[in-house]
């Protein structure tokens, strides 16, 4: 089939579609086309590019009229099979047998989006198949509502509980602080539209949504006419249209939804509103409220205000130099910024928030008073050109950045333009705006753009909330004894016959979890689809075994890698290096003061910054590579300042401002905590592999709980007047003394990445950065200390502010260089996706169960996530344990998870993230030969190499000695008996 796409012209016709607009996108050297099904109305984005990693997505307008989670509880029930895939779980079946490089579903306020990208051409016709039977012919039986929505639950006793997988997720989403704050902020500004309520759905309020309430829901709201549809990439619209066509619309007449969402009517006089969460085991709340004033603001439609008032927030808030983030910061109110905090143009009416976290009750109104002030000053002062220049610079550097972290780029390009879209936009507007950044450049160079926007926006406007989120220490309490009263109640009044029909559903949606399933229907990939080859990258020159140069594509961006090595720090030392990463750039220099330094920064880069990096030399076995990485871009013409800022920072670096040290310590704080919920699982295995290596150990040090116990420990010490000057002395001379030590000549790789002019300027400005270095210092690249604690066993809980559990467990199994190593990355797929997902979140209940294996340090690791269990989870993880050891799997099951661990090898990078990767691989020794060596293993797996490498290592008490369980207070009482003496611990974080 030849590609349409080059003759095409606007009003053609084309399956059914007919083409309304055609856009070359000159910077992304890409074309926009814009169709729309004639006989159905469904709308159609195809954005033609060179890249072959393709995406697809069909997206609804999903507009709740309550809180029971109807669109998040259908999002995840269409996935559970559909008239032609009338199997249990095609979804995550498909994730089995496919190459994708994305597979997920998303739900917002007021949409829902079933997106993934493959590079595979067949894959992504198969999963396309897969995605589009799923979205408008599932099945919707009442069984996997019960299992992904909610259903009431008998135990031996005879008591109830509830169970599903939305129900326990959103049980963990709405632990968050963070989570509750956004979702507060919407419901008290947006009280008369769907935004009021929570989409994802209140624990509360879901068990009151019906199996008929669904599929009501999906009639309406699935229908092509609430349709819009986006693809990307080098495959052929005209194949992509047909295929939809011809297995979607042409069953389809056009109907009006009614799924509008209207503007929020604009209140006369500002309002204020009270919120809580839960704060459950803080014995201190004093300083523990959060506090935010947010505005209505522009309508989504009005491109041109939108991008104001983007640019305003980068202006505001874009750094920690930036006028209304420097003053909040400064007030020393609060640790940080509010957990809702600049523009969100995510909703029909777009909103402004701003305000402080961790301030006490009476200081709200003074957070207030502080971002008022500080608008009035703005309007009366006028805003900075430099500030207005940096800004856009900003946008225009990221915009002209093609980056496929964390997700593709043409689904990032999907989601940035979802919400105009789907409210009536202009989607071409918000991909092109130079007209309306030229237009804001010459009115708020001349004039007083800005100000006349903070003006008409926030002083002037009344749609206005001001919000307190207050801590109620027993909240998570009282909500599992109000659920417990509820279904107290509710078993009273149920009969024995009522009984029986629970009991019954239950058992009968467990056989169907358990049955083995004819999956014949489903599409799949063989070994011989995937390539037995690796992507490879060579330097360009490199030159003293040390600077390493690529010449690549990169749209006139030039990437610069510094990496030191933090293996010749004392001890003692080692555990502030991830404090030592986030303040040194942040604090000044001996030249210019942080805020000076900042805007510098903010001006000619796009990005500028240290971070902390825990590797392992292969065939060098528990060796640890400990580094802090030095990472800046900026755009040609600004080349020069970059490496003048990078050469001060290490050269000049100055840690004698207090107060700002103190208040970003309080930042990093914040931070740290409120990532405990989302990041549990990851924190989880952090805890229990901690004891296996000393690569495992650093990183826990670095990255987990221990981190922020640290860090807390320094915090609470600078405010404690009886000690705090000795302690900040003490922390100065720290951060001088590893800047001392790692920040020499002898002690430092560099990558340079961009096109040939970059590389050839960036040769010539490198000795600026390397002889500001010290000389004459340590290598520091090899860590062979042991900072490991000497305990034997890890079991042991750690309690926080949560209403579900994270459950982990590891072990130490070969490293990369074995030839087991690719058999232990099969093993982890075929234990989640043949045992783990089926125990632990089917039937648990849980949002996932993992298996993971990390190939470097050889550690394999089982995890839960937002899980209601713990010694369930526990016992199934040597059950799990147990099924490897047997042995027992078939042939399609070998060749699916044989397919998942070459889909994650075979990930696409950008050409740039291609380099660094290369560069970073030749610092710990890991050679494309190994690389291929280690392809080639997971391709010629069978069952009988399987079998025996699983009985060699796995057993049912293989997890015994390394457990960690992350959990709530109320949770952690519900199974206390578990932690007894010499079994798990109890630790407060």
């Amino acid at each position: 089939m030849t590609d349409a796409a080059k003759e095409l012209k606007v009003g053609d016709t084309l399956s059914g579609y007919r083409l309304l607009r055609i856009q070359q996108l000159d910077l992304i050297k890409s074309t926009f086309f814009e169709f729309i099904h004639e006989k159905t109305k469904a709308r159609h984005i195809h954005i033609k590019s060179r890249d072959r990693e393709n995406v697809f997505g069909v997206a609804f307008k999903t507009v709740p009229k309550d809180s029971t989670g109807v669109a998040h509880i259908l999002e995840h029930t269409a996935l559970c099979g559909s008239a032609k895939y009338p199997v249990r779980d095609p979804f995550f079946s498909m994730i089995k047998r496919s190459l994708n490089t994305f597979m997920n579903a998303f739900t917002a306020s007021d949409w829902t989006m079933y997106p993934f990208a493959s590079q595979n051409d067949k894959d992504y016709y198969n999963l396309m198949g897969i995605y589009l039977d799923a979205a408008f012919f599932p099945n919707l039986d009442e069984l996997s509502f019960m299992q992904e929505g909610h259903r009431l639950s008998v135990d031996e006793k005879g008591d109830l509980s509830y169970q599903g997988v939305v129900f326990n997720e959103m049980k963990g989403a709405m632990s968050s602080q963070s989570q509750v704050m956004g979702r507060s902020l919407l419901n008290a500004l947006y009280p008369d539209t769907t935004y009021a309520n929570n989409s994802g759905g209140e624990p509360s309020d879901i068990p009151g949504l019906t199996h008929d309430d669904l599929v009501n829901f999906h009639k309406v709201h699935y229908h092509p006419s609430n349709s819009y549809f986006f693809t990307y990439g080098d495959l052929c619209i005209e194949k992509h249209l047909e295929y939809i066509e011809k297995n979607v619309l042409d069953k389809f007449t056009a109907i009006d939804p009614g799924t509008d969402v209207p503007c929020q009517e604009r209140w006369e006089k500002p309002g204020e509103a009270v919120y809580t969460y839960a704060a459950d085991g803080e014995s201190d709340i004093e300083k523990k409220f959060q506090f935010a004033v947010a505005w209505l603001t522009s309508d989504i439609q009005n491109s041109f205000d939108t991008l104001v008032l983007a640019l305003l927030d980068q202006i505001l808030f874009g750094n920690s130099a930036a006028p209304l983030y420097k003053a909040l910061i400064d007030s020393g109110l609060g640790s940080s910024l509010s957990d809702v905090c600049g523009f969100d143009a995510d909703n029909r009416d777009t909103l402004f928030a701003a305000g402080l976290k961790n301030i006490k009750e009476e200081d709200a109104h003074k957070v207030e008073k502080i971002v008022l002030d500080t608008f009035n000053d703005l309007v009366a002062k006028g805003i900075e050109k430099e500030l207005i220049e940096t800004a856009i610079h900003q946008f225009e550097f990221h915009r002209r950045e093609v980056s496929n972290t964390p997700m593709p780029y043409g689904l990032k390009m999907f989601l940035n333009i979802a919400s105009t879209w789907f409210h009536g936009g202009d989607p071409l507007g918000v991909i092109l705006f130079d007209s309306d950044l030229e237009k804001i450049r010459n009115e708020s160079i001349d004039g007083r753009l800005f100000e006349t926007y903070i003006q008409k926006y926030f002083l002037e406007n009344t749609h206005r909330v001001s919000l307190l989120l207050k801590p109620d220490a027993g909240e998570n309490k009282e909500k599992a004894e109000k659920e417990k009263l509820e279904l107290d109640e509710k078993r009273k009044s149920l009969t024995d016959a009522d009984l029986e029909k629970i009991k019954s559903l239950e058992k009968e949606l467990n056989l169907l979890q358990e049955n083995k399933e004819d999956l014949s229907c489903l599409p799949s990939l063989e070994i011989s689809d995937v390539s037995k080859d690796i992507k490879t990258e060579v330097p360009n020159k490199i030159e003293d075994e040390k600077i390493f140069y690529y010449d690549k594509p990169t749209s006139e961006i030039f990437y610069f890698t510094s990496v030191f090595g933090a293996g010749n720090l004392d001890s003692d030392l080692l555990a502030y290096v991830p404090i030592f990463s986030f303040l040194i750039s942040k604090t000044g220099t001996g030249k210019r003061d942080y805020v000076e330094f900042t805007r510098k920064v903010d001006s000619v880069t796009g990005g500028f910054g240290f971070s902390p990096q825990v590797r392992t030399f292969v065939f060098d076995s528990g060796i640890v590579s400990p580094s802090i990485i030095f990472s800046a871009k900026c755009l040609e013409r600004y080349q020069s300042e970059m490496f003048s800022l990078a050469s001060e920072i290490v050269s000049d670096y100055s840690f004698e401002d207090t107060d700002r040290i103190i208040s970003l310590l309080m930042q990093f704080r914040s931070g740290l905590e409120s990532g405990i919920v989302q990041n549990g699982h990851r924190l989880a295995i952090s805890l229990a592999s901690r004891n296996i290596s000393e690569p495992s150990n650093l990183s826990e040090i670095w990255f987990g709980i221990h981190q922020l116990k640290l860090v807390k420990e320094l915090t609470d010490k600078f405010n404690d007047p009886s000690i705090k000057d000795k302690a900040i002395e003490d922390f100065k001379e720290k951060m001088n003394s590893i800047g001392r030590t790692i920040f020499n000549s002898e002690n430092y790789n560099a990558c340079l990445v961009g096109g040939e002019s970059n590389l050839l300027k960036g040769e010539e400005l490198l000795p600026l950065f390397s002889e500001s270095l010290l000389k004459n210092g340590d290598n520091g690249f090899r860590f062979t200390g042991n900072l490991r604690s000497g305990i034997k066993k890890i079991r042991e809980a750690w309690t926080t502010q949560s209403s579900v559990s994270f459950v982990g467990g590891c072990f130490k199994g070969p490293e990369y260089d074995s030839v087991e190593s690719p058999h232990f990355s099969v093993l982890a797929r075929l234990l989640k996706s043949n045992y783990l997902h089926r125990e632990i979140r089917e039937k648990g209940g849980a949002y996932g169960g993992l298996s993971l294996y990390n190939s470097e340090e050889g550690i394999f690791s089982c995890v839960s996530y937002r899980d209601p269990h713990i010694s369930r989870t526990i016992g199934i993880f040597g059950d799990g344990a147990e099924y490897l050891k047997k042995g027992n799997f078939s042939e399609e099951e070998i060749k699916e998870a044989v397919l998942q661990t070459a889909s994650d090898l075979e990930r696409p990078d950008t050409p740039a993230v291609s380099a660094k990767k290369d560069f970073f691989r030749r610092l710990i020794n890991l050679s494309d030969e190994e690389r291929r060596k280690f392809k080639e293993g997971v391709l010629s797996l069978d069952g009988e190499k399987l079998k025996k490498t699983a009985e060699k290592y796995f057993d049912k008490s293989v997890f015994d000695e390394n457990l960690a369980v992350i959990t709530g207070q109320v949770p952690f009482e519900k199974e206390k008996s578990l932690f007894k003496e010499d079994s798990l611990m109890e630790n407060k974080i």
